[in-house]
């Protein structure tokens, strides 16, 4: 973790300080050092890295990081680099907090979390369309985003010991690249902030007072999906609508016809059957979509899913598909 920002400060502290703007860090790093984290047992240890020298900080289960021009540590703005492996992501707000964490199935493992205000910090890096949309659908996602990341507040993740989650599993945050995307990386901030109603409130869309959890997708295949059907529960806010512009080739040329091969070792492991010699699309949904689907096996074994179990058992685009 490093800033790349000339004359910019890191300020690394023990554990996870919160909104304690009193904490008192135990190394003060310029521009040209970085920090270095490594999972040993349960605890992380810190490095100071500068150039090909590196200094023990101490070993701890949680450290955070803040830089300057933030809410939490004054200063010139800039910006700090995380990587991880490979991949790199910057940040611009908030502050990071390292810790171990012991998740089901992975065990004692370290997760980083960019701890930002929903209300705009967040959705600055919210990667989930194109800058380039139309002002009033750039909006329009804000909203969305902002609705479902306040839906997640409360929900602790013991995976990352977050609210959500930085990919699909909740929504794309890409941190400050999506800010400074070019050509159009200003007209996503301008959207969030003209969701904003004041300077630390903005936009939701609420039932019963409770900000709704917005799903949203890219392509339906021309109609969406009832709740029932979906997650086996109806949900007042979310009803079945026509999408005729996922039928359209020119616009939705990846999804508004698809075709995907299935193997005959994941057709097993979705059915948990020894082998599939047929399938079977029993009934559909209102919305067309397949409400129940059965494999036989050589030996004369059944077993059948929900569509829409199938569908994620073997990662089908939908639920909407046809037996070829």
């Amino acid at each position: 973790m490093k800033s790349g920002t000339q004359n910019s400060t890191l300020n690394l502290y023990v554990g996870d300080v919160g909104e304690d703007l009193s904490a008192v860090p135990v190394a003060t790093l310029s521009s040209k050092s970085g920090i270095s984290f490594i999972q040993l047992g349960r605890n992380i240890s810190a490095f100071v890295v500068t150039g090909k020298n590196s200094q023990f900080i101490g070993a701890n289960a949680a450290w955070s990081v803040r830089w300057s021009g933030t809410r939490y540590l004054e200063g010139i703005p800039s910006t700090v680099s995380l990587k991880v492996n490979s991949k790199s992501v910057k940040y611009r707000y908030g502050q990071i907090q390292v810790k171990s964490v012991k998740a089901p199935l992975l065990g004692q493992r370290m997760a980083v979390t960019n701890t930002v205000r929903i209300h705009d910090e967040y959705l600055y890096g919210i990667g989930e369309v194109p800058s380039s949309w139309p002002t009033e659908a750039l909006i329009a996602q804000a909203i969305a985003s902002r609705s479902y990341a306040l839906s997640k507040i409360g929900i602790q993740k013991t995976a990352c010991d977050c609210n959500v989650y930085n990919n699909i599993s909740d929504q794309s945050f890409i941190g400050f690249s999506k800010e400074i995307e070019p050509i159009y990386g200003q007209r996503w901030k301008e959207a969030v902030q003209a969701s904003s109603t004041s300077e630390t409130t903005g936009q939701v869309i609420t039932l019963n007072g409770l900000p709704i959890t917005a799903y949203f997708f890219s392509s339906s295949g021309g109609q969406t999906e009832t709740s029932v059907n979906a997650w086996g529960q109806e949900r007042s806010f979310t009803i079945s609508v026509a999408d005729p512009f996922s039928q359209d080739p020119i616009l939705n040329p990846r999804f508004f016809n698809w075709s995907r091969p299935l193997t005959q070792s994941v057709l097993a492991k979705a059915f948990v059957l020894p082998d599939v010699v047929s399938l079977n699309i029993d009934s559909r949904n209102p919305t067309g979509t397949v409400a129940r689907i059965t494999a036989i096996s050589s030996d004369g074994k059944t077993s059948t899913l929900r569509g829409e179990t199938f569908r994620s058992r073997t990662q089908l685009p939908s639920a909407w598909f046809n037996l070829v």
